[in-house]
């Protein structure tokens, strides 16, 4: 039922996506240059790995160690801003790695630092709204939004989507909390960092206050949903 529903809402959001999607491209292609879509591995439903379609909103790096900040383009400013840029990501949904509604899908990076509980995150698919998107986005810390998101996979119901639906209406006409205060959501997990040869285990894990300079580039693709 709930895959059926997520496609009838893709075929009726794709009669306006896919013409605002070809525009998009093009301005992209005539502004940047390059590849208009930016694809990133982000993990679904039971752990399984996909990668998840975005337009691209920053240029190429001008040399290796330029910030991610200034490379972000006007075009994909406003991307960002209107959350146009998740447009390509209803083929996520019609390739079946992605809901219509759901968690927002991760990085691998990330799950590897989930407890036990948090995992119950990944019991169903991704999506491209949800309860936590609606209830903070990324101006809320990154376990309270783990934490909404289990209460949604407990508590989902039809009433429940459609709310959640008619609630992301709401925030994409007036958007607010799109990235957090720095580009880090507080409480954000750093990736993994490789041990040194004599580190002890319990030294390799990298808590939220040892982030290293990654984190905000990957809070900052991370939604923006």
């Amino acid at each position: 039922m709930k895959r059926g529903g997520d496609l009838a809402v893709t075929v009726l959001a794709g009669i306006i996506a896919v013409p605002l999607g070809l525009l998009i491209a093009l301005l992209i292609r005539a502004t940047t240059g390059g590849p208009v879509i930016f694809r990133q591995t982000r993990t679904g439903r039971h752990g399984r790995e996909f990668a998840i379609l975005k337009f691209r909103t920053m240029r190429d790096k001008r040399h290796e160690d330029e910030p991610d900040a200034p490379r972000i383009t006007r075009l994909g400013a406003l991307l960002r801003k209107t959350s146009l840029d998740e447009l390509p990501q209803l083929w996520n949904v019609l390739r079946g790695d992605m809901g219509v509604i759901g968690p927002r899908p991760t990085l691998p990076e990330q799950v590897v630092h989930y407890s036990d509980r948090q995992r119950g995150r990944l019991a169903v698919r991704p999506g491209l709204t949800g309860w936590a998107q609606v209830r903070g986005r990324n101006s809320i810390t990154w376990p309270e939004r783990i934490e909404l998101d289990l209460w949604y996979i407990e508590h989902h119901s039809l009433a429940l989507d459609l709310r959640i639906l008619a609630l992301t209406v709401k925030v994409l006409l007036r958007p607010a909390g799109i990235t957090a205060a720095g580009g880090v959501n507080p409480g954000f997990p750093a990736p993994a960092q490789p041990p040194a040869p004599a580190e002890p285990a319990a030294a390799r894990i990298v808590l939220p206050r040892q982030a290293t300079a990654t984190a905000p580039r990957l809070a900052r693709e991370e939604l923006r949903g």
